[in-house]
């Protein structure tokens, strides 16, 4: 393993942290004030794309201003406008980037949205939305025809790589149009983006961002926790459909003028081939949720040689320490975990100057106050558990969605005085590092006490038998809840009573006794969201039914 000698931007946290300030010009428009710049280069490596063949593409920033120029004035010729809302789902398609940032120029609202949507999913989205355009891929227009007569503000159907009755066809619109544009004025505090929350608990709601908030504010995530520099090669394994493609695949890196490598795999995730990748690309940065982190820990990693690589990060739920400790005895690089929402950019982040503690969410990111508080919105003092807060007054921090549009009570409720509430609890230690609990809605109550499941999917974990874990509450007469685990085993193990049993005395091993899973039910999958992450909603709701 060879660390290349490239320093990181933070090299002291607290004066970062202290001489920090981010704004925004009133007139600010990205695609054109970001991507457009460094495409002043015209060599300068925008992305490194390999397709499902294994076939590569080198495309330069000059090469993406051309593209998102022609999609705008393609867009702007169907009769597109500032403030449409744009349905965007593709696969991980050079075109998706070229949409992004053509929806921006001309000023209407993408919403990207996964493929793993179902017609029932569309209906939702594009109405709650009002959207006017779609653009997909040939092998998902299908499920648009199926539900078109229930979406009557669609209006402007869009297919990229294939002909399809009835769609206009992307390559023939696109290329028609000239590559000139003049630049859009653009109010930083206009529509830009609207992601869907992951809808862990309720129905998924839309998060507006503005030409401020996401795009500038992530200038924090990808300088401050990325680590990326104009020479960097980022692989970020997010699908386009996520939060996290715009965190680390869109607007983190390229305000950064990082390239990104991008790989459109379309079968399952395989993790060879992923560390096989890493060793043949020259990769730089990775970034990984931790169930792909999870995988690769399971392989020989030892087998390999990551020779470029120098930073890795994970995101989306909090990384189990041993995952991390397993990672860094291996490949000799440690796994920065990170902290954020579909709302935020970066919140909580264990950045380069400081120690990693194993398991811990890091600190506060330059730019925002975060605190853990109680009922009352009063900061809480070390160890004890309460929500996961932003400060938001006397001033909103720049990099926090505007609302939940078009559900002003969802957006109402997210405030508590000073602060936003995230949903998430976690508690601080003396140290002033975050140390995640779980989901509000996913704390147990156990015999009066409260039981996060991260800490008890944690320690299962560590058991060589045990490949995923979801901990959540189930119904008991005596104890109001008790924990229970779902457990997807390694490849090797059998499902018994004797493996129950072994793996509950390791937790209560590593945990204080009372957190032990009382009861282990054996699975091959566990319900998740379509952005990846465990509905333990979905769970706790099995098991009422099951004991009601």
């Amino acid at each position: 393993m060879t660390e290349l000698a490239i320093a990181p931007h933070m090299l002291d946290y607290e004066a970062e942290r202290r001489n920090f300030s981010l704004s925004a010009p009133d007139d600010f428009n990205w695609a054109y004030d970001v991507t457009d710049r460094w495409a002043a280069d015209p060599q300068h490596l925008a992305m490194l794309w390999v397709g499902p063949q294994g076939e590569e593409r080198r495309l330069t920033f000059a090469d993406f201003q051309r593209r998102s120029n022609q999609v705008a004035n393609a867009l702007a010729q169907l009769g597109v406008q500032r403030g449409d809302r744009v349905f965007i789902m593709l696969p991980r398609l050079v075109e998706w980037w070229e949409t992004i940032l053509g929806v921006m120029k001309v000023g209407a609202v993408s919403m990207p949205g996964t493929t793993l949507l179902t017609p029932k999913d569309i209906v939702y989205r594009t109405n709650l939305a009002e959207a006017k355009v779609i653009i997909t891929d040939a092998a998902n227009a299908s499920k648009f025809d199926e539900v078109r007569a229930q979406c009557p503000a669609l209006q402007i159907f869009i297919v990229v790589g294939g002909e399809c009755p009835g769609w206009v066809t992307y390559e023939t619109v696109v290329a028609a149009a000239s590559d000139a544009r003049t630049r859009l004025a653009t109010p930083s505090s206009a529509p830009c983006m609207i992601y869907f929350t992951s809808g862990t608990v309720g129905y998924p709601k839309m998060v507006l961002h503005t030409h401020a908030s996401y795009p500038l504010g992530h200038i924090i995530t990808g300088k401050y926790w990325l680590d990326l520099h104009p020479s960097d090669l980022h692989w970020n394994l997010s699908e386009t459909g996520w939060a996290k493609a715009a965190w680390s695949n869109l607007f983190g890196p390229w305000s950064l003028g990082a390239a990104l490598f991008i790989y459109d795999g379309r079968g399952k995730f395989s993790a060879k081939e992923t560390l096989a990748f890493l060793q043949k690309y020259p990769i730089t940065t990775f970034c990984a949720p931790p169930t792909i982190y999870r995988m690769l820990v399971l392989e020989e990693l030892k087998a390999y040689r990551f020779p470029t690589l120098r930073h890795c990060t994970g995101a989306g739920e909090p990384l189990n320490p041993e995952v991390i400790e397993t990672w860094q005895a291996a490949t000799g690089l440690t796994i920065r975990d990170g902290y954020g929402q579909t709302e935020t950019v970066l919140l909580c982040g264990n950045f380069p100057p400081l120690p990693v503690k194993p398991g811990s969410m890091g600190k506060p990111s330059p730019g925002f106050d975060v605190a853990v508080v109680d009922d009352e919105g009063v900061i809480l003092p070390p160890n004890q558990e309460g929500d996961i807060a932003v400060r938001v007054k006397p001033q909103r921090p720049l990099a926090l969605f505007q609302e939940y549009w078009r559900n002003p009570t969802a957006t109402a409720q997210a405030m508590r005085g000073d602060w936003y509430i995230t949903g998430d609890r976690a508690y601080v230690d003396e140290d002033g590092y975050f140390w995640f609990v779980g989901r509000a809605d996913d704390v147990i109550l156990s015999a009066g006490y409260r039981i996060g499941p991260f800490e008890v999917e944690s320690a299962l974990i560590e058991h060589p038998a045990v490949a995923e874990a979801a901990v959540v509450a189930s119904p008991d007469t005596v104890r109001g809840e008790i924990v229970k685990a779902f457990v997807i085993l390694t490849p090797g193990y059998e499902p018994s009573d004797l493996l129950a049993v072994e793996i509950q005395e390791q937790v209560k091993l590593i945990t204080a006794p009372y957190k032990y899973p009382r009861e282990i039910e054996f699975v091959t999958t566990l319900p998740k969201t379509i952005s990846g992450k465990i509905r333990r909603v979905e769970l706790r709701e099995r098991e009422r039914q099951r004991k009601s």
